[in-house]
C-alpha cells in the first residue's frame, strides 16, 4: 500500500477501531426496543468516545432511518469530535446518479450535519452500472457534501471499476466495507484484502463478531435470539475449539476477552473492525480490542482453527 495517502483519506487509515450503528433502531435483526433503550445506545456511544473510538458507521436504511436520527441527536450533544460514515441504498427506482446526491442530502438532514466524512453505496445494484453511481459519489465529493466516499459489498471487479472512475475525476476509493471475521474469510481467500491493501482502499469489516458469534456468550443450547439463530444454527454445534483457542489467548494478554481477541485479529490483518455496541459494557470491551497486537504465531493459530469453516 502507498504510504503517500491523500489526506482526504487518512483518518480512515489512522482508525484502528470504528463503532457499527447497525442495531440503532433495528428491530429485524437486533430486536431493537427489547433489552436496550435509546439511552443504553447514547450510554454506549459517549464510552466509545471516551475510549478514543471515533468513527462511527450508519446507514440511511438501518432503522429505516432511526439510526441516523439517533446519531444526529448524540452529535448534539457531544464536545467530541466524531468521524461519520453513512450508506446510500441501491433502491430499484435510483436509477440515476442523481439520485446518490438526494439521498445523501435526506441523510445529513437525518444526521443535522452539513458533510458527512464517508459515503459508501451500501450494494451493487442488479439494475444500476457500477459506474453511474461511482458518478453519483463524484458529485457528492465535489459539492462538498462528504469528504471521502467508498462502496460496501463489493468484490474485485466492481470495486476496481468504481475505482477506476473516480480517478478519472482524481478522488480516491477511501473504502470497501464488507463483512470479515474468523468465520468469513472470503476476502482473505478470494484476494480482495490484498487488492485494497494494493490501491490504498481500507477495508472496512462489519460483523467482525459474527453478529455476536465470537463473543462466546452463545451456544447450541443458548442461541443468539431472533433471525440469527437459524443463520448460525450449524456453525455453533463447531464453534467450541476456536472458542476455546480465543479464551487462552485472551488469558495470555492478561485476561482479554474471546470478543476482543477476535476484533485484535481482524486489526492486525489491517482491517478496520467496526463492531455495534447497544450499551456501556459492549462499548467498553470493543475498545480493549485496541492498542495491542496479537503475535504473529497466535494469528497463525486462529487461521488455523477457524479454517474448518470459515468461508
Amino acid at each position: 500500500m502507498s504510504s503517500d495517502l491523500p489526506e482526504s483519506i487518512q483518518f480512515l487509515h489512522d482508525a484502528e477501531i470504528g463503532l457499527g450503528a447497525w442495531s440503532w433502531g433495528d428491530r429485524i435483526v437486533w430486536n431493537y426496543g427489547k433489552g436496550y433503550s435509546d439511552a443504553d445506545i447514547e450510554a454506549g456511544f459517549k464510552i466509545s468516545l471516551e475510549n478514543g473510538v471515533h468513527f462511527v458507521d450508519t446507514a440511511e436504511i438501518y432503522g429505516n432511518g432511526r439510526s441516523e436520527r439517533l446519531l444526529g441527536q448524540f452529535l448534539k450533544r457531544t464536545e467530541s469530535p466524531v468521524i461519520v460514515a453513512t450508506k446510500f441504498f441501491p433502491l430499484p427506482w435510483r436509477l440515476t446518479r442523481a439520485s446518490v446526491t438526494r439521498a445523501l442530502r435526506a441523510s445529513l438532514e437525518r444526521l443535522n450535519l452539513e458533510r458527512v466524512d464517508l459515503y459508501q453505496i451500501h450494494w451493487p445494484s442488479p439494475l444500476v452500472p457500477i459506474e453511474r453511481y461511482a458518478e453519483g459519489l463524484a458529485s457528492a465529493h465535489r459539492l462538498g457534501l462528504t469528504r471521502a466516499v467508498g462502496v460496501s459489498n463489493y468484490d474485485k471487479n466492481q470495486m476496481q471499476r468504481a475505482y477506476t472512475v473516480l480517478s478519472g475525476h482524481e478522488i480516491p476509493l477511501a473504502s470497501n466495507q464488507v463483512e470479515y471475521n474468523l468465520l468469513n474469510r472470503s476476502v482473505e481467500k478470494n484476494g480482495l484484502l490484498a487488492r485494497c491493501q494494493e490501491l490504498g482502499v481500507r477495508l472496512i469489516a462489519y460483523s467482525p463478531l459474527a453478529m455476536g458469534l465470537l463473543s462466546g456468550k452463545y451456544s447450541p443450547e443458548n442461541p443468539p435470539p431472533g433471525m440469527r439463530a437459524g443463520k448460525y444454527a450449524g456453525v455453533l454445534k463447531e464453534m467450541h475449539p476456536l472458542l476455546k483457542l480465543l479464551t487462552e489467548i485472551g488469558q495470555d494478554w492478561g485476561g482479554k476477552s474471546a470478543a476482543q481477541v477476535a476484533l485484535n485479529w481482524c486489526i492486525c490483518k489491517g482491517a478496520l473492525p467496526i463492531p455495534g455496541a447497544k450499551n456501556v459494557h459492549q462499548a467498553e470491551m470493543n475498545a480493549g480490542a485496541a492498542g495491542w497486537r496479537l503475535r504473529p504465531e497466535q494469528i497463525e493459530a486462529l487461521d488455523e482453527a477457524s479454517d474448518a469453516f470459515s468461508k
